[in-house]
């Protein structure tokens, strides 16, 4: 990510001035009609006045309409992301009443005993439990692919590891009965499309059965220890580790099965997809030769230290995170030379599965100057981080050897 990135939007404690007065109907009121549609120019929201988010601090806003921002990676150097820091993906308009004694989950579908519950009905009939859990947007580097693809153009901080309070899915969906003939998980939330008609979604996601009953998704209602953030999902949300963060329906207020493959909003077309076969930059791909995203590549992301940093001295101290989607990350190794010669980094277990895991290492330079550091994953699959992701046509998927420049004496 270059300089010039992380001097665009920033959200920060001196910048909230509007929305800190604001409840939360406000928020939904602002976010669903402050700017008109169509893909966001850099420029144009860099020239425009600065949206403060309560309890949010350092994000950089890539839209307003919907609302998307996300943290710098120096901001990610935490284990555990803060709620301040955990970066937002909005497909609507965020609802205004989220009173979470009110709020209700029905189960329905191919489900023996349809559901209706409330949150004092998750915390009491079923296990609360405690998980770290990576959420990555699809689209995560998306600014990172040429010819451009359209959206939202993250660059690295479209993805967090909080820690998530709730009681697994798998658990909740037991106790419903799911019929031998249920393939598929459908979710809606109570956000409203960007059109503001009536009853229509923004965006209504699902997944395998089989993934569905990994005993780490979560129907989550806490984060790092206290409730959910407005724009993170509150009262309730899915957390669906390791698939794209599009699974993990904020403002949670149905789940039902299906025996066929979902075809909610964002799950036909090019959404979320990828083509089946390797295909050159710029490329017109048919849909029928497009496939869902499952899990997400291995990933590593360098938090210390700061691009452009000046190095005192020729030793560097770097460290970073690494995951993948549903395994586990085996090594990451450390380059100064553009990948002629590596160095292993040290890498710490995950605290819990779907939980990133820690890398750190010491740089030596071989004399003053500009060096780029450069880190590359490899899952214990065997599968290693590129030097360039394949293109697509939505921009998915970019995996990409995460790099940072130091001017080093």
């Amino acid at each position: 990510m270059s300089e010039a990135h992380e001097s665009r939007v920033i959200v920060g404690s001196s910048r909230r001035s509007f929305l800190q007065r604001a409840n939360l109907a406000a928020i939904g009121a602002l976010v669903g009609s402050a700017v008109p549609l169509g893909r966001p120019r850099l420029a144009s929201i860099a020239a425009a006045a600065p949206v403060g988010i309560e309890g949010k601090d350092g994000l950089t806003v890539l839209s307003e309409r919907p609302l998307n921002a996300e943290a710098p990676p120096h901001l990610l150097d935490d284990e555990v992301t803060p709620t301040a820091r955990h970066f937002i993906r909005n497909n609507g308009i965020v609802p205004a009443d989220v009173d979470p004694a009110a709020w209700e989950l029905r189960i329905d579908g191919l489900v023996e005993r349809p559901m209706t519950l409330r949150i004092d009905d998750l915390r009491s009939r079923f296990e609360v439990v405690t998980h770290r859990l990576v959420i990555e947007c699809g689209g995560n580097g998306r600014s990172g692919f040429e010819p451009p693809a359209r959206g939202n153009q993250w660059t690295h901080g479209a993805v967090g590891c909080a820690e998530w309070t709730g009681v697994r899915l798998a658990d909740v969906l037991e106790a419903a009965g799911v019929k031998p003939s249920a393939i598929y998980t459908a979710h809606e939330g109570a956000d409203r499309h960007l059109s503001g008609a009536p009853g229509k979604l923004s965006i209504s996601r699902g997944m395998p059965i089989a993934k569905a009953m990994d005993p780490y998704n979560l129907i989550a209602f806490g984060m790092n220890g206290g409730p959910l953030h407005p724009m993170n999902g509150a009262p309730l949300r899915l957390v669906i580790p390791g698939w794209p963060g599009s699974c993990s329906q904020k403002w949670l207020t149905r789940i039902w099965l299906r025996d066929v493959v979902h075809d909610g909003p964002k799950m036909t077309g090019s959404s979320y997809r990828v083509p089946r076969y390797p295909v050159a930059p710029g490329t017109s791909v048919p849909e029928e030769d497009l496939e869902i995203i499952h899990a997400m590549p291995v990933k590593s992301l360098i938090t210390r230290p700061r691009t452009g940093e000046r190095v005192t001295g020729r030793e560097l101290d770097v460290a970073g995170h690494a995951w993948v989607g549903d395994s586990e990350v085996a090594g990451v190794d450390l380059s100064i030379d553009f990948g002629a010669t590596w160095q292993r980094a040290q890498l710490s277990p995950p605290h819990n599965p779907h939980a990133w895991q820690r890398f750190a290492g010491r740089i030596a330079f071989p004399q003053s100057g500009y060096f780029e550091v450069w880190a590359r994953a490899t899952d214990v699959a065997g599968a290693s981080q590129p030097f360039r992701a394949a293109w697509n046509p939505k921009g998915y998927l970019n995996n990409a050897m995460h790099h940072v420049s130091v001017h080093v004496g």
